[in-house]
């Protein structure tokens, strides 16, 4: 009974209130604030820093308990004296004013003033050294990078852009096999995920049911630096160090930095960049392959070139081989004759001499010796002769091949002849290999391939050049 008179009192007081649209109460608010905070300091840590298209600059400005946002007009972002960043503690001067769209309200900063560095990179700076004076971002530990990968493991959300991006650039370069390993990138629990993707990677069997990957790719896309947390976290920058697989880090955008960066053993400023370090383009290396296949075969096809003309000239220095074959064939006929009349005379002498000798000795024991004799004369006979045959047949043979071997050689010269080379000799018919062995006026002959021709030398000997040393003298091949 006692709240009756009050709830009547409240009720008729209702109806003298103002009344306002909303727009009206809008402005008023506008007004409010822009009257009561028309030029302020703020002092705190920016946080969601973004660059619109247009130039203007948008942020928060944030303590441990609240949160302001912040606008900078794009004429005012181009006079700023530093570059806004994620973490930064700055004190910005401007107005508080609302955005009645949103019912929000803001400050529209004309200056910002570096204040030190955030809280938030404090941490981070103090972890990063820590980890560096444990070795874990030692240049030696990081591993080479594989040539081609036959399986690509990639650890990053499903649902994104980002696993999009780096299958599609995978795809235009070099088609691989990719395993992918779901995560949540941000958020509470990313951290541990994404360790233990890693981790799980690395415990694959080669050769087992399940491909071990060659290579990891650990991406995700741009963010705030709160957004990118995860990937500072202690658990997932040991998870990177010790991985056996060569791993790429490709977290937020070229400007972002995190600590898996400096674990990973290569960072790439984006994921489409992961993709493009991961493999070679297809059509570069089929490409390179034909040049390359093109030069081998033009330098064999040059090396024989010049093999064959280094055998033409070392062929123009040696005489005619019929000649010389004809030759050793005629000595060997006049030889074999000789050899055998003589074997014949000496027969003859040595009959004579014997019956000389029986004339003068009694005719019965010489009778008999002489017998004896004869016999064994008419039994030796056939045998030297068959021996002698062989023994002419032997040097026929020899003669043969090497009038074979000369032969061929001698083809080889004419060959060169009918190319338009020359073979010189002079007035002894031996053949010329060295102007040292020309004197002025001496008569020489020219053979080509269609006949000789006979000229004289003309002009001073020039001087002797220094000889090579060459192999040992092989004798003639008589």
């Amino acid at each position: 009974m006692a709240g009756t008179p009050l709830a009547s009192s409240a009720s008729e007081l209702r109806p003298n209130l103002p009344e306002y649209t909303v727009s009206e109460l809008s402005a008023a608010l506008k007004r409010t604030i822009e009257q009561g905070f028309s030029y302020v300091r703020v002092r705190g840590e920016i946080s969601g820093f973004k660059r619109h298209g247009s130039g203007h600059c948008y942020f928060a400005l944030k303590d441990t308990d609240a949160v302001l946002d912040a606008v900078c007009w794009r004429g005012t972002a181009l006079r700023l004296a530093i570059k806004p960043e994620d973490g930064m503690e700055v004190v910005c001067t401007g107005r508080l004013t609302t955005y009645p769209g949103r019912s929000k309200y803001q400050l529209v900063v004309d200056r910002i003033e570096l204040n030190g560095i955030g809280a938030l990179l404090k941490l981070l700076e103090e972890r990063r050294q820590r980890l560096a004076a444990e070795g874990l971002f030692a240049e030696e530990r990081k591993k080479r990078l594989p040539f081609l990968p036959r399986v690509i493991g990639v650890v990053t959300s499903p649902t994104g852009a980002v696993i999009r991006d780096i299958l599609h650039r995978l795809n235009d370069r070099f088609p691989r096999h990719v395993l992918i390993w779901p995560v949540a990138v941000q958020g509470e629990g990313a951290a541990q995920q994404v360790a233990a993707a890693i981790q799980g990677f690395n415990r694959l069997v080669p050769g087992g049911k399940v491909p071990r990957p060659d290579l990891l790719i650990v991406a995700r896309g741009g963010g705030s630096l709160e957004d990118l947390m995860a990937f500072n976290e202690e658990i997932v920058v040991r998870a990177a160090a010790a991985s056996e697989i060569p791993l790429i880090s490709a977290v937020g955008h070229e400007t972002d930095t995190t600590l898996i960066d400096h674990a990973s053993d290569r960072r790439a400023p984006t994921p489409t960049a992961a993709a493009e370090m991961a493999v070679p383009v297809r059509f570069d290396l089929i490409a390179e392959v034909d040049g390359k296949s093109v030069r081998l075969a033009g330098a064999l096809s040059r090396l024989l070139g010049e093999r064959r003309t280094r055998i033409e000239g070392l062929a123009r220095g040696l005489p005619d081989p019929r000649s010389i074959l004809d030759a050793a064939r005629q000595r060997l006929d006049d030889r074999a004759e000789r050899l055998l009349l003589g074997f014949r005379q000496l027969l003859a002498i040595r009959h004579h001499k014997l019956d000389s000798a029986g004339e003068r000795l009694s005719r019965s024991a010489l009778a008999t010796l002489v017998e004896r004799a004869r016999q064994r004369l008419d039994d030796a006979l056939p045998r030297l002769e068959r021996a002698m045959a062989r023994f002419i047949a032997h040097e026929q043979h020899r003669l043969a091949s090497v009038g074979g071997r000369l032969e061929t050689f001698h083809q080889t010269v004419t060959k060169a002849l009918e190319r338009g080379f020359a073979l010189i000799r002079d007035a002894a018919g031996k053949v010329v290999i060295s102007a040292q062995e020309i004197g002025p006026g001496d008569a020489l002959t020219i053979e080509f391939d269609d006949g000789k021709v006979g000229v004289t030398a003309d002009g001073k000997r020039p001087a002797a050049k220094p000889k090579k040393p060459g192999p040992p003298d092989q004798g003639s091949l008589l």
